[in-house]
């Protein structure tokens, strides 16, 4: 009830429209995130009720996730890291004339992922809090390695191909300092390169550069965006049929890993759309504009945005980069987030928790008008539409440090993009291993220091052990599945 109150009262509604407005514009442009939108708005939010500033910036938050998929739909360039799994089979759809159908598959899905997750979080808060204190780094570990043992699905062709673009990935995940040691690693003296790369550097450069420098080599500027048909915003029933196994699957898990410190929205986003590739009958639709390769990572990024806050909120522990900054913003208005938050504090708590009901209802009417306003930026001239696409990754590019040697290496990546395009390699596995590299790396020194460098930290824990059982079963039963198979197919045909 008191969260009812905080959520619903007049200014309640006011600052819950006010972020997700911002959250879903600030998404929509690649190169900007809800981090830095966070980030601008802790000065302004001084003097504010504490209630008030914390709703509207967790509007920021979740609508710059819902917001997000638009650019990665229709220009094949996520600006956060929780929608490059969204461009896979968004924007081929967009390419074949249906960018209102993708934008739309996106909307409910992420309506349907948040709301589930808003649900969850309310029921479930203070019990998962305890699920997520029993992981450490040994779990972390294993969880991501279980990722990444699914690289092969995000490839339609060589698995060898797709190890390739992974072990790429790692590689540039190594460059900068090392956090335990100090020490600079393939940095080649270059004092740019000591803090590492910026995601957003290889995500735009991989995606958005790429898709641009093959469109001008090849001459085939017309056929950048979409064809001139927008397409029909209205979904069959043969879609939303195909919709619901994914989003009904993705709610629940989405928001439980990101009810796991360390994982959130990004995660949950390629494990969501790896998952549902794995379990379809149909999986070489995946990657040309499936509709379960829109609907589920969409709705798994944005149930764990709801996930997000219950370490946050009952612990105190941020689980992505924009809840720790909104720790910080906590703290600064003299909030101690943890256990004793729901008690102390219930109508925080409580406030926020509502209001996320409250803004993604609004987050859909807001969404759903507007997407064949949205959707008309493609029917801009394919010229001015590639330079603007090119000016708004530079820009964002400029804007993560203010440093020229940015947009260099965005140019790299461009580069490199382009020849993983041409011979064939996947760019999904490159971002996934770049996106997990460092937290793998972290968690499995602090795993070996805590064991003084005995590797049975992995099999005396139950959680560690069951998910080391799992990623073993992932890597053997598909190839063994195959070979069985195979003569099986052989034994048929003689």
């Amino acid at each position: 009830m008191q969260g009812l109150q905080v959520a619903f009262s007049l200014q309640g509604l006011t600052f819950v429209l006010i972020g997700v407005l911002l959250g879903t514009i600030i998404g929509m442009l690649p190169g900007l995130g809800p981090i830095t939108a966070i980030g601008v708005m802790i000065p302004i939010s001084y003097g504010m009720d504490p209630n008030m500033a914390l709703v509207m910036m967790a509007g920021v938050y979740y609508g710059a996730v819902f917001g997000g998929s638009t650019s990665s739909i229709l220009l094949n360039a996520p600006g956060i890291a929780g929608t490059v799994a969204t461009a896979f089979d968004g924007y081929p759809m967009a390419q074949q004339g249906k960018a209102g159908k993708a934008l739309a598959i996106a909307a409910i899905s992420s309506f349907v992922g948040g709301t589930v997750g808003v649900i969850l979080l309310m029921t479930l808060a203070p019990l998962l809090a305890q699920f997520a204190i029993v992981f450490g780094p040994s779990e972390y570990f294993l969880l991501m390695l279980l990722a990444l043992t699914a690289i092969s699905s995000l490839s339609d062709g060589s698995m060898t191909k797709a190890l390739i673009s992974g072990v790429l990935g790692f590689m540039a995940a190594t460059i900068g300092m090392d956090s335990q040691t100090g020490t600079a690693r393939f940095t080649f003296g270059n004092i740019n390169l000591l803090n590492g790369i910026e995601f957003l550097v290889v995500a735009l450069g991989l995606f958005a550069l790429a898709e641009i420098c093959s469109l001008i080599i090849k001459r085939n500027v017309s056929s950048f965006g979409v064809k001139s048909n927008i397409g029909s915003l209205r979904l069959s029933k043969k879609d939303f049929k195909e919709m619901a196994g994914p989003v009904s699957r993705q709610s629940i898990i989405g928001f439980l890993l990101g009810v796991l410190p360390g994982a959130g929205a990004t995660i949950a986003s390629f494990i969501g759309y790896i998952t549902e590739k794995k379990i379809t009958k149909k999986p070489e639709e995946f990657g040309k504009g499936a509709v379960k390769g829109v609907a589920a990572p969409e709705t798994a990024n944005n149930a764990a945005t709801s996930g997000a806050f219950v370490p946050l909120l009952s612990l105190g522990i941020p689980g992505s980069g924009t809840t720790a900054v909104l720790l910080g913003a906590l703290l600064v208005m003299g909030i101690q987030p943890g256990p004793l938050l729901i008690d102390n504090q219930p109508d925080l708590f409580w406030g926020v928790i509502v209001s996320m009901y409250v803004g993604n209802l609004f987050l859909l009417i807001l969404n759903l008008p507007l997407i064949p306003y949205i959707a008309k930026i493609l029917l801009i001239p394919r010229p001015m539409l590639i330079s603007l696409v090119i000016v708004f990754c530079m820009i964002g590019v400029y804007a993560l440090s203010f440093n020229t040697f940015d947009l260099y290496l965005l140019l790299i990546f461009g580069v490199i993009g382009y020849f993983l395009k041409v011979f064939n390699f996947p760019p999904a596995p490159f971002i996934l291993s770049f996106i997990l590299g460092g937290m793998l790396e972290q968690n499995m020194r602090q795993a070996m220091t805590i064991s003084n460098g005995s590797l049975s930290i992995f099999i005396e824990r139950p959680v560690s052990l069951v998910l080391l059982i799992v990623t073993i079963l992932a890597l053997i039963l598909p190839p063994l599945v195959n070979f069985i198979l195979k003569k099986y197919r052989m034994k048929i045909s003689s």
